[in-house]
């Protein structure tokens, strides 16, 4: 009998660990995406999808920056060294992106497509 309450105690410990452990996810997912996750994120992607050979020897020709934020969004803004921008709306609750591409001296701008920022944290660049 002591031997079954011995298990009992070890799986009640065990479950209840596994219970603070999905808490803790679910806790973090419902915080949602940040800031600096959306830039990471958005940042990772432009390096992962676009040369950036053409700015070796001017960094400053492209670049990733934080645009506006709204209550529901976060705008992160690629800018290519052709002068055409990429404007990625990071939905703060979910890390869904849309993607506007825009050529400002063109007036044109067009929906590119989506991305979860999510699949591009904690990647190198």
């Amino acid at each position: 009998m002591k031997r079954y309450f011995v298990i009992l105690s070890v799986l009640t410990v065990l479950a209840l660990g596994a219970c603070r452990q999905h808490s803790a996810d679910v806790s973090q997912q419902a915080s949602g995406i940040t800031a600096e996750m959306a830039y990471e994120g958005v940042s990772n992607y432009c390096h992962s999808q676009y040369d950036w050979s053409v700015a070796e020897d001017n960094p400053s020709m492209m670049s990733v920056a934080m645009g506006e934020e709204t209550p529901t969004e976060y705008e992160v803004i690629f800018r290519s060294y052709t002068g055409a921008l990429v404007h990625f709306y990071v939905d703060k609750a979910t890390g869904k992106t849309r993607l506007v591409e825009s050529v400002p001296a063109l007036g044109i701008d067009s929906v590119a497509g989506t991305i979860d920022v999510h699949d591009y944290l904690d990647k190198k660049q």
